[in-house]
């Protein structure tokens, strides 16, 4: 944007037309040429720039520069702040477009508790989550060169095995060095598709170089922990398509690990992949309420849909979308048309300590990192399909069943003749046809 604009941020819910805008999550930045009225508050700039960051990397490396908006991983800043370089592997920097919206919140809908669902949440062990990340964050660092970061890898692949998963580990390029994907595969009943579980293993220090320590507890400690943590709720079901866990490395670097595991996909393996949920900090609480920030692009907008309504249905997550991919492992998979989607803790931008010797246990807030594996349990259950789930509708033993504490079925014949169907799991839902004809 060349042209001067004037500028004004206000509540999404107060935000008028006849202004350019872009939406970020609660807040909305209106703007118009700078010869225009906009509002007492309003300010001018030369243009205005979107950025996209990894926790404060841009902030960091640009501590003069003030946002015009701040919204943790999206800042607007001026175009008369606009850096020499447009990105590197940790932050992005693009003109800002109108009409769009950058973050989303969407109206929490929750949809009718299922049961063998609700086991499978309740079967979460933050106990055994936070054994495992803190084994991860005990090591001096996971930098993918080091001998430590294969000492990682062997902890995760012993867990693994130890769930019932076949391993393998490809070699990955890190510029003149080698390092290592793990991939961990455990076959379904035969429904012929793969849903990948993925996290970066790898940690590092910018500031003190590739020997400093690095124990990188949230980034990404919390979400390789997590892979493992789901790898073995999911390992105490059977599924009809496969699951297939992997811990990346060479993601600090430039997502070296997924982007040589992508390009090595034949085309038939690439087409059996039905979602890849990705875990990148998962574990600092930034915001008041409990958030996370689910991050694609169009084509993982029903995966992103699927999480939300897990997210309302199994949790108390706020949550908050994006369809603007960046700087993480996710990435690759959408480039090549594969849907796949990150989640992150909100407004990460606010946690100052990943990427320093900091980045430790001590920062953490495990009931967080306990919601968002919810919440990402239950949307992988639908992807994964259960095998023997009854998909028919319910058919009724009565009027009105109980079929659990607070959990009500009510059926009823509506004027049409058909059966239609109530239930209340702590809110009533609306009535749902079942079809067919009543005889009297």
């Amino acid at each position: 944007m060349n042209a001067p604009v004037r500028y004004l941020v206000v509540p999404t819910a107060d935000a008028a037309g006849g202004a350019r805008s872009a939406r970020f999550g609660d807040k909305t930045l209106l703007w118009v040429p700078a010869d225009q009225r906009l509002g007492r508050a309003s300010r001018t700039a030369p243009g205005l720039l979107l950025v996209t960051q990894v926790g404060r990397s841009f902030q960091d490396d640009y501590p003069d520069v003030t946002p015009l908006l701040d919204h943790g991983r999206h800042l607007v800043i001026s175009s008369a702040d606009k850096p020499r370089r447009r990105s590197n592997n940790h932050w992005r920097v693009e003109p800002l477009r109108a009409g769009t919206t950058v973050v989303d919140v969407p109206a929490p809908t929750a949809a009718r508790v299922d049961p063998a669902v609700a086991d499978l949440v309740g079967e979460l062990s933050p106990a055994s989550y936070q054994a495992d990340l803190t084994e991860l964050a005990s090591l001096p660092t996971r930098h993918s060169l080091s001998p430590t970061f294969t000492t990682a890898m062997d902890f995760a692949a012993d867990r693994m095995v130890a769930l019932g998963y076949g391993i393998a580990r490809t070699t990955v390029t890190v510029g003149g060095g080698q390092s290592h994907n793990l991939i961990g595969d455990r076959p379904g009943s035969g429904g012929g598709g793969v849903v990948l579980i993925t996290a970066h293993l790898d940690s590092i220090n910018h500031p003190g170089g590739p020997a400093a320590t690095a124990p990188g507890a949230d980034d990404n400690g919390s979400g390789s922990a997590g892979v493992l943590e789901l790898g073995r709720l999911l390992s105490t079901r059977s599924w009809k398509h496969d699951v297939r866990l992997i811990l990346f490395g060479g993601e600090e670097q430039g997502l070296f690990g997924s982007k040589q595991y992508v390009a090595s996909l034949p085309p038939a393996e690439r087409s059996r992949i039905r979602a890849v949920l990705n875990m990148d900090m998962i574990a600092s609480k930034n915001t008041a309420v409990p958030t996370v920030l689910l991050e694609g692009a169009q084509v993982s907008s029903g995966l992103m849909a699927d999480l939300a309504t897990a997210a309302a249905t199994y949790t108390g997550l706020k949550v908050e979308t994006s369809l603007n991919p960046f700087a993480s492992d996710h990435v690759p998979f959408i480039n090549a048309g594969i849907p796949a989607l990150l989640t992150i803790e909100g407004a990460d931008s606010a946690n100052g300590h990943i990427h320093t010797a900091t980045d430790t246990l001590n920062f953490l807030d495990w009931a967080l990192a306990a919601e968002i594996l919810r919440m990402n349990v239950a949307a992988l259950a639908g992807w994964l399909e259960p095998v023997g789930a009854v998909t028919t509708r319910p058919r009724p033993a009565g009027s009105v069943v109980s079929w659990g504490p607070g959990r009500i079925d009510v059926f009823a014949v509506g004027t049409d003749s058909a059966l239609h169907h109530k239930a209340f799991d702590g809110t009533w839902k609306d009535f749902e046809s079942l079809g067919g004809v009543v005889l009297s």
